[in-house]
């Protein structure tokens, strides 16, 4: 199962949280499991059934001031047991004054108690989508991803076959490089499997006899892209003579991952093939399936239907000589 540590979520740029600590922060790593909001005014009032400690609490105006309304002994007890429950995170919206008993027992059970200036519904809204998408299934997977004519192209091979290679001639026909070597995948509702590179290796690819190189700096910005969606699979695979290849592109072939199912294409390597060609070529005939045009298919449809008028012209033509 995913999880964000609280402390990423402070250290995340450019979200727009605008979120500061204000007490708790022994426990800023403890972990979000869910992209679900919890608003626990029913926990302050002392009903904690259906409290889901891991999940983000946020306190709006109405909770606080319901719990300045308390009496002293209630507020301090209620916040008491809510704060020993152990959850991930709490966090003021509105820029509010935090009533010093939340301040206390938020630091003494280590809980993060966190303050942004939003109004509670649009912080909810950004934060929701922001951890749904960060808390989805993700792996890695060994390979190069490529932007191709705006096809995701997720190269695969066993190590040493070119793939970095074939991705560097690519981004030299000025394709976009997105991630050499380790391939972050992650997926994004519905059913959609994007990839991205790994945080140390952004922008660089290794060549074999020429090393590390980074593509930012040697190609310009036009020549990355920091994620982009799979959209096609190809493994690159040693010519084995006498192996049977297919030739006409009716073969469906799948690669899956997290449980989603990309095209996939098995593509022989040997001395004289231009496999970056290939695989442009290969992106392009993507386009036009996802536009519905197959060109396999149609190719078989009129091989079909010409064998069929063959078929009909000689039945006559024996016909004809049976009658004369």
């Amino acid at each position: 199962m995913a999880k964000l540590c609280v402390r990423q979520l402070m250290e995340e740029e450019d979200t727009g949280l605008e979120l500061e600590v204000l007490s708790g922060s022994g426990g800023l790593g403890r972990f979000i499991e869910s992209h679900r909001i919890q608003k626990p005014g029913l926990a302050l009032a002392g009903h904690f059934s259906y409290l889901h400690p891991n999940r983000l609490q946020v306190l709006g105006s109405t909770e606080l001031s319901y719990l300045s309304k308390l009496p002293a002994e209630v507020a301090e007890k209620n916040v008491e047991q809510f704060c020993s429950l152990g959850f991930s995170c709490l966090i003021v919206t509105k820029g509010q004054n935090v009533p010093p008993v939340l301040l206390e027992k938020t630091e003494k059970y280590s809980v993060p108690l966190l303050r942004t200036r939003m109004k509670s519904s649009a912080f909810i809204s950004l934060i929701s989508r922001f951890l749904e998408e960060r808390l989805l299934p993700s792996t890695s997977v060994h390979g190069v991803l490529i932007d191709v004519f705006g096809v995701g192209v997720l190269l695969m091979g066993q190590s040493g076959i070119g793939k970095s290679e074939c991705a560097l001639d690519l981004v030299l026909r000025g394709h976009r490089l997105v991630a050499d070597d380790v391939v972050k995948m992650r997926t994004k509702l519905p059913a959609v499997l994007f990839g991205e590179g790994n945080d140390l290796l952004h922008y660089h690819m290794e060549i074999r006899g020429l090393g590390i190189i980074n593509i930012k700096h040697l190609f310009g910005v036009a020549a990355i892209r920091e994620r982009k969606k799979v959209d096609l699979a190809i493994e690159l695979v040693e010519w084995q003579s006498g192996e049977n290849y297919d030739r006409l592109g009716l073969d469906e072939q799948y690669y899956e991952l997290l449980n989603i199912r990309i095209p996939l294409l098995k593509v022989p390597v040997c001395p004289g093939r231009n496999i970056s060609s290939i695989i442009e070529v290969a992106a392009r005939n993507q386009l036009l399936k996802e536009m519905g045009y197959h060109s396999a298919r149609e190719f078989q449809d009129r091989l079909e239907r010409r064998i069929a008028e063959t078929a009909e012209l000689h039945s006559h033509v024996i016909i004809g000589d049976s009658l004369e």
